[in-house]
């Protein structure tokens, strides 16, 4: 939930630590901290706030550079957003420095204990527990800092991406993870520290995924030595190529990074199929799927466990599942799976859906089903996160990096993995005719020119955000495959634009939320051709007789609704499984704009982050 970036090399730190900072802040923006060592001095400076906060306290406070520095940006857990709270944090000598990504759930026991040793606590954090924790063990053993880290590591409970600078020993830098990603990026003289590659990627194409319960010393002119936390035993790490490059981080000329992600959805969906997808020889190619075929094929059930935006990509997974392969499916959330005790065998398949591929809630549920004998498979975003080498086999979506905290290429790319592969099955099963899997094949190819056309619903999804953007509540009305779609759209309006919203199914309207309509109440319907478009009608015409205002999204040419709705947004027709790759797209641009009318920060919405690695 927070960003770490650290330095240590030939070059000045402190450049390089704000610019990777300022590009992992979608992961945490309520503070910031840099640390700073310049051969002789130590200096911290942390502040409530953004990186550009810290940036403008730094200018007046740091008076050195130096070619060492780690830096920070917060999602707060222990204690609020202030400046005491910030990271780094000193320890009690000031000679250790930390930065910290995750909870240390046992540092209640271990501040009371650390107290009675004399011990001093200034922030409300887990994290000065654990710099402290460090240098007791350190000092008490009078052993090295790698040593003491480790040490300090098999006293906790919890999870954690940390990096460590000890002046007194100052060519080094531990860092270690338990459950939160951290990165190692090899230069030439030179190594980078970052919770994704994003910070460094233009400064080395080589980086070191640490896995979870590993730790690095990194120490200038020597060898790169990794190891187990549990036993402090080597381990030979894997150096990869990295794949990203800067443009994909950067805005390229978009206000907003979620504009640019909304706008890459036709380009994103096409590379999620690009060689999976032979249309034309009625082929669906992947590899993670065709290599455990018979594990799909013989399944009791599918479980889909994912959060927030990915849940709702398995809501539409359910019904796809289900109509073409004719597999029963569960879709659970990840965050509650765990903790009911759930019924799991080894003749259940699990998909297990995350853009990041770090979300804590469902790696604990991949655990949980892995340990009762099912078949684990990953979707994600980001190539070696923990959940791709957690599952036992998976497929990436391709969407590239996604910066805006909400989520909107993940979800329509996610779709189209997950569609994929109940096209796969419902071949290999025989449960699709011949003529309508052709069909799918050939309409999964054109949805991302349709896309395309949907993106110039713009302009209409912009006017109507004007007349709205001081709505206090809203509801989103789908049924079919486009009720997932209105939990979807409520979504992102209550996480960028902070407006009441709920998605409901269009016909529980009248089981209690049609009490709410009145002429104050904006009702988005989601009423394409296809599907249950009679009924749909008939739930508009049911909020119009109460003075609803309706906001229709409708297929092209359509009238019946149009005559209804108080304000119509015309996509493409498709077939009726494929419409949510459709219908969420005025619906992301309708968010967004009443977002930025409303003043609000939609990149950095408040009280949120993108990569959700704690519980």
């Amino acid at each position: 939930m927070c960003g770490i970036v650290g330095y240590i090399g030939h070059r000045e730190a402190y450049p390089i630590v704000i610019k990777g900072l300022k590009r992992l802040e979608y992961r945490g923006y309520d503070s910031a901290g840099v640390m700073l060592y310049d051969g002789k001095d130590l200096k911290v400076c942390k502040t409530k706030g953004k990186v550009v906060d810290l940036e403008t306290k730094a200018d007046k406070e740091l008076k050195t550079n130096g070619t060492i520095g780690i830096g920070h940006t917060r999602w707060a857990t222990h204690g609020v957003p202030n400046d005491v709270n910030s990271h780094p944090h000193t320890s009690n000598s000031g000679d250790l420095v930390i930065i910290h990504n995750g909870i240390i759930e046992n540092y209640g026991p271990l501040k009371l204990e650390l107290i009675k040793r004399g011990y001093v606590f200034h922030s409300d954090t887990d994290t000065e527990v654990l710099v402290n924790l460090i240098e007791e063990i350190q000092k008490n053993e009078n052993i090295k800092l790698g040593h003491a880290v480790q040490l300090a590591l098999n006293q906790v409970v919890g999870a954690y991406a940390i990096a460590v600078f000890d002046k007194k020993n100052p060519d080094e830098i531990v860092v270690a993870r338990l459950g939160s990603p951290l990165a190692i990026g090899i230069g030439e003289g030179e190594y980078f520290i970052a919770s994704d590659a994003s910070p460094f990627i233009e400064y080395t194409s080589n980086a070191i995924y640490l896995e979870d319960g590993e730790m690095a010393n990194i120490r200038l002119h020597k060898v790169l030595e990794v190891r187990k936390i549990k036993d402090d035993s080597l381990v030979d790490p894997y150096i990869q190529e990295l794949q990203m490059n800067l443009e994909q981080i950067e805005k390229g000329g978009y206000e907003h990074f979620m504009l640019k992600e909304i706008y890459e959805q036709p380009s994103v969906i096409k590379d999620t199929y690009r060689g999976r997808l032979h249309a034309n020889e009625g082929i669906i190619q992947m590899s993670g799927v065709e290599d455990n075929l018979e594990k799909f094929l013989n399944a009791d059930r599918i479980i889909i466990i994912a959060c927030g935006t990915s849940w709702h990509a398995g809501l539409v997974a359910e019904y796809i599942f289900e109509e073409f392969a004719r597999i029963p499916v569960e879709v659970e959330y990840a965050s509650e799976f765990r903790y009911r005790n759930p019924i799991i065998n080894s003749r259940d398949v699990v998909i297990a859906i995350s853009q990041s591929g770090e979300t804590a809630d469902t790696m604990a549920a991949i655990k949980l089903a892995k340990e009762n004998g099912a078949f684990v498979f990953g979707v994600c975003n980001v190539v070696g996160s923990s959940i791709s080498r957690e599952s036992h086999a998976g497929a990436y979506t391709h969407a590239g990096p996604e910066i805006g905290v909400a989520s909107t290429k993940a979800f329509t790319t996610q779709i189209t993995v997950l569609t994929m592969i109940a096209l796969r099955l419902a071949k290999a099963k025989g449960t699709l005719s011949q003529s309508d899997f052709h069909m799918y094949l050939q309409e999964l190819e054109l949805i991302p020119e349709k896309v395309k056309e949907a993106l110039e619903t713009n302009d209409k999804a912009k006017e109507i955000a004007a007349i709205f953007k001081d709505a206090p509540n809203c509801l989103y009305l789908g049924r079919g495959y486009n009720f997932p779609v209105a939990l979807e759209g409520a979504l992102k309006l209550k996480e960028i634009s902070y407006i009441h919203a709920e998605g409901y199914p269009a016909a529980e309207m009248k089981h209690g939320p049609i009490a709410l309509i009145d002429e104050h109440m904006p009702v988005v319907v989601i009423a394409p051709k296809q599907g249950h478009y009679d009924k749909v009608v008939s739930n508009i015409q049911e909020i119009k007789s109460r003075s609803g205002r309706i906001i229709a999204v409708v297929t092209k040419g359509d009238t019946q609704v149009r005559d209804l709705a108080d304000y119509v947004i015309e996509i493409p027709e498709t077939s009726d499984a494929l419409s949510p790759l459709i219908t969420t797209i005025p619906l992301q641009l309708l968010s967004y704009h009443i977002a930025v009318m409303r003043g609000c920060n939609v990149d950095q919405p408040r009280n949120l982050a993108k990569s959700v690695t704690v519980e």
